[in-house]
């Protein structure tokens, strides 16, 4: 029986994907790299550690890998931070998920504070009973770090939980802890991309599995 509902929350409960990848594309143009925003954004959801690897050697992160990624957070939260807003019906699922008896955690690639702000813009603060952040874990997603540590938070067996995400890096580190996962839309990733990283369901949107709560995985 489902106990925990845990929430990704950059693409899945707030606007914040698109803003994100311009931040990262800056960011390697200021450091001389050529990173295209398509390129930047198809990594959205991974943390600093999994997203360099990608687009720097091993001798550029070395050099100044560090130094971009401080260079991005500064520029995300100076330029972007203000224009993220939340999904419609945010609030409204979490309490029908609070109202189903189930507890809520979120499961985060972003840092600690950027998550605290997100809470606030989404107006879900008061609805959250666990929290983890990239902040917390050695490794952000895909892999499993950020799960296993809402797991544990909430003190529950992977079995007992649905993860919400937006991306096939949250399917992937959902799926490595033995999570069931469910998809949206929101984020900009493809239904199949979702499904063949792990998902069992795929909605539009947090509306749209508030209007098919009971008979989605965390109704069920």
């Amino acid at each position: 029986m489902t106990q925990a509902a845990i929430f990704d929350i950059d693409g899945t409960l707030v606007d914040s994907v698109d803003l994100h990848a311009r931040a990262w594309q800056e960011a390697f143009s200021e450091f001389g790299h050529d990173v295209s925003f398509e390129q930047a954004r198809g990594q959205i959801g991974k943390g600093g550690d999994q997203l360099l690897p990608v687009f720097l050697s091993e001798a550029d992160r070395h050099a100044h890998g560090d130094a971009l990624e401080a260079w991005r957070g500064e520029r995300f939260k100076s330029r972007y931070l203000p224009m993220v807003r939340p999904f419609s019906c945010v609030p409204d699922l979490l309490l029908r998920a609070r109202d189903a008896g189930l507890r809520i955690a979120v499961a985060s690639s972003a840092k600690q504070d950027e998550l605290k702000i997100y809470l606030e813009i989404a107006g879900i603060t008061r609805l959250i009973d666990r929290r983890t952040s990239s902040d917390d874990v050695t490794q952000s997603k895909p892999a499993p770090d950020i799960f296993k540590a809402a797991l544990t938070r909430l003190a529950i067996d992977a079995t007992d939980a649905v993860a919400i995400g937006d991306t096939p890096f949250d399917a992937e580190a959902a799926k490595k802890t033995g999570i069931r996962t469910i998809g949206v839309l929101c984020g900009g990733f493809t239904e199949e991309s979702l499904r063949v990283a792990g998902c069992a369901a795929v909605y539009p949107g947090p509306a749209a599995l508030l209007a098919c709560f009971d008979a989605s995985p965390l109704g069920k």
